[in-house]
């Protein structure tokens, strides 16, 4: 059994007073896709309530104990779960967020992934916006220019891809010939999580990589780990501290899962990486916060993602400059070292203040190489809907801590929110984000975050594209727990 974590007293005090101070009486409402945005911060053994947003706005309903003060859920007007209610969900619940914000005591400040067209609608003229610019980022991340962005920040060329950019996708000979694998990666846009990534193998795989809207980055393949790494920047002086957290190693392509290719199916922070590719990543990271800080004045919380080969060598596949949905389980890691999670300073940075707990950044990394090294942490796996026809789940399984019996059934066991309210080594797990019962679950729709704590023992994946057989086991237990709808129904 893994231990939970053992929080530094008065860091964590210094860092609620500070958000407190910053926020100075005003309202903090969230405005993601989960409405219990935050609840790492907020929820389970080193709670700090400042982050207990007063208004959560969003598509997936909470639950207790990640309560906020108040919701505000698309999916309870909708009643139904899909992808495309998950991207749409802002403008179905707009006009009532509207109407909350209004009630307010006063003007809140609203925390995003980013800030977008539809958010500033939404916040109005007297709201305080605590995110990163949507233009700005989407600079940033877009796929066509990262070669150029790591040559400007100064990254060594070994973690480069081998790669293209080009207008228009030519014939899959000269791509092959260009970045010198039989196998290319075509990317294009600003997206994440898979979204505008085409594996193509053969010429039957072309047609669909040419539906991206170009301009695009044609890279070489590179086997191995996908991996996701958790970045903050804090402005100081003239320049930046940096603090990077363990990279995780992510499972793409998960077909059991429901998983398409190239789509993360979840991340796990318990497996440990090796002290120089860690240290290599933590160097890059450094010079692509510097760089960012001299080219755009920018900082906070941003991504990274990578891939660690079978020989151990890595390689950086993509950025993102901004806060998302990596982050909240990420935060455990820095709680099981005794520190507030990132997303407090991410806070203080997007509103103009300073960050007084976090401590000395070269201290930071060097303990995350250390931590890196070893076997034990939290993690984080989608499950899809897999039935072939819109399902509902049954009453009585509201989202908290499950535990898996010898005849593969799931049984709650007690409220939960956070990771490490579920010891996975004891086959407990934590099913965050379940439907309600009167929801309809399309296909291909996510009905569930597993989440927990693990020393080791019980990792979630065996391979880059593979699931651990208790992972497969939850999943197929999980499904279990939905019917599936008459077609008359279903089709509504």
């Amino acid at each position: 059994m893994m231990s939970s974590p053992d929080m530094d007293a008065g860091r964590l005090d210094a860092a609620a007073k500070e958000l407190q101070r910053l926020l100075a009486g005003r309202p903090l409402v969230t405005a993601e896709p989960f409405t219990t945005s935050l609840r790492t911060g907020y929820t389970g053994p080193a709670a700090i309530e400042p982050l207990r947003p007063t208004l959560s706005i969003g598509c997936y309903p909470a639950w207790t104990p990640a309560m906020p003060g108040a919701s505000l859920a698309a999916e309870n007007r909708t009643q139904v779960r899909s992808r495309a209610e998950r991207h749409g969900w802002l403008a179905r619940v707009r006009h009532d967020a509207e109407r909350r914000l209004v009630t307010l005591d006063q003007p809140p400040v609203i925390t995003a992934w980013d800030t977008t067209a539809h958010l500033r609608q939404l916040a109005g003229a007297h709201s305080t916006i605590a995110a990163i610019d949507g233009a700005l980022g989407n600079a940033i991340e877009a796929k066509h220019v990262f070669d150029e962005l790591l040559r400007a920040a100064g990254v060594p060329a070994a973690v480069r891809i081998p790669c293209v950019h080009v207008e228009r996708l030519p014939a899959l000979a000269e791509l092959r010939s260009a970045v010198g694998t039989t196998t290319v990666v075509v990317q294009a846009g600003v997206t994440s999580g898979g979204r505008g990534t085409v594996i193509v193998s053969g010429e039957e795989d072309l047609p669909r990589a040419a539906q991206l809207l170009g301009p695009y980055r044609v890279a070489a393949f590179v086997d191995g780990w996908s991996s996701n790494i958790t970045v903050l920047s804090i402005p100081a002086g003239d320049g930046v501290r940096v603090y990077v957290d363990r990279p995780s190693h992510r499972s793409v392509g998960v077909t059991e899962l429901g998983t398409g290719p190239a789509r993360c199916a979840g991340d796990d922070w318990s497996r440990p990486w090796p002290a120089d590719a860690v240290a290599l990543i933590i160097e890059c990271a450094e010079r692509i916060a510097d760089w960012a800080w001299r080219r755009y004045r920018i900082a906070g919380l941003f991504n990274l993602d990578a891939i660690l080969t079978p020989d151990q060598r890595v390689y950086l596949n993509e950025i993102n400059w901004r806060d998302q949905g990596t982050t909240e389980v990420s935060a455990v890691n820095q709680q099981l070292r005794g520190l507030p999670p990132f997303i407090v300073a991410h806070l203080a940075v997007m509103l103009g203040g300073q960050v007084t707990w976090l401590g000395d950044p070269e201290e930071f990394n060097q303990d995350t190489i250390a931590q890196s090294g070893r076997a034990g942490g939290p993690y984080s796996v989608k499950a899809r809907l897999t039935h072939q026809a819109p399902s509902r789940i049954g009453p009585g399984h509201p989202s908290g801590v499950y535990r898996l019996d010898l005849s593969n059934r799931l049984h709650r066991v007690r409220p939960g929110a956070h990771p490490a309210d579920a010891d996975t080594d004891s086959d407990e797990i934590l099913l965050a984000n379940l439907p309600g019962p009167d929801v309809l679950c399309h296909p291909g729709a996510e009905i569930a975050t597993i989440e927990g704590l693990t020393s080791g023992g019980r990792r979630p994946f065996i391979g880059p594209h593979s699931a651990a057989a208790f992972t497969l086991r939850v999943h197929t237990a999980l499904h279990r727990l939905f019917r599936p709808c008459p077609p008359a129904e279903g089709e509504r």
